[in-house]
């Protein structure tokens, strides 16, 4: 007897409570560059320049947290640029959370240890469950769980390869392990300035009773104020990538914009 729900059936463990709606602007590093990739695409690559310098720029405008993404770590299955985002988190003294190739406790501890606030998760939710567990278990709030999803499923290895198993299915099981935030990632909407999948990141928030950090798409203030809008459910805040690196709004404006200025 199959006793895993499925996603149709999956209900809230809890009711989330309202928090505090952060916002995230994103380094992506590849080749000690900072770049975005269309979709997830390694192949749709625009390059911004130094991840040092762009860190600053986005704590001049008032960045509290940054989130970095090591790609080629991602895609290697281990850290690659780690010094260079050690150096983010030691010169700017802004929060970092950090994701991308992190596949075991010394990795998780040598960031940690570091100087970064929190380190995510993503394949190894779905390759290596018990990494997970006991990274959950020795460090708690620490840990973030990033659900990459294309159509549903949680996707691998940079993007490069797709499972099996739908995101709201991996929270409810880490939730149970002590998973308090997840990064969700709808992968047809990253980079594209269509919009965040709204009902996706609430439907993640509410089955999980975690919070839940929004990332893909966002074009606008007002996909901002959307998001923000649905914090009472859950959604804690929002990664912001192109539309920040395209000029559509700047920092400043968008913190403006969520705290109602």
């Amino acid at each position: 007897m199959n006793n895993n729900p499925s996603a149709d059936t999956l209900q809230p463990i809890h009711s989330p409570v309202p928090q505090k709606f952060t916002l995230y602007p994103a380094i992506d590093i590849r080749g000690g560059q900072c770049v975005r990739l269309l979709k997830g695409d390694y192949n749709q690559e625009t390059v911004y320049g130094s991840p040092l310098e762009m860190a600053a720029k986005w704590v001049e405008q008032g960045a509290e947290w940054l989130h970095v993404v090591d790609l080629d770590g991602a895609k290697a299955g281990e850290p690659r640029n780690q010094d260079l985002i050690l150096d983010i988190a030691r010169s700017h003294g802004v929060t970092v959370q950090v994701g991308g190739g992190i596949r075991s406790m010394a990795q998780v501890e040598m960031y940690l240890k570091g100087g970064i606030q929190r380190v995510i998760l993503g394949t190894s939710a779905i390759k290596n469950p018990q990494f997970v567990y006991e990274a959950l278990a020795a460090f708690g709030k620490r840990i973030v769980i990033g659900l990459d999803a294309r159509d549903g499923y949680v996707a691998t290895e940079g993007w490069l390869e797709s499972s099996a198993t739908k995101a709201e299915e991996v929270a409810l099981r880490l939730v149970e392990q002590g998973a308090q935030t997840f990064i969700f990632t709808d992968i047809s909407k990253d980079g594209t300035l269509s919009g965040p999948n709204v009902e996706a990141t609430v439907r993640l928030a509410r089955t999980s009773g975690a919070e839940v950090i929004a990332s893909g798409g966002i074009s606008s203030l007002d996909d901002l104020r959307t998001l923000q809008a649905q914090a009472e459910q859950g959604v804690a805040g929002a990664i912001i990538g192109k539309a920040l690196y395209q000029g559509v709004f700047t920092l400043q404006e968008a913190l403006q914009a969520v705290r109602g200025a």
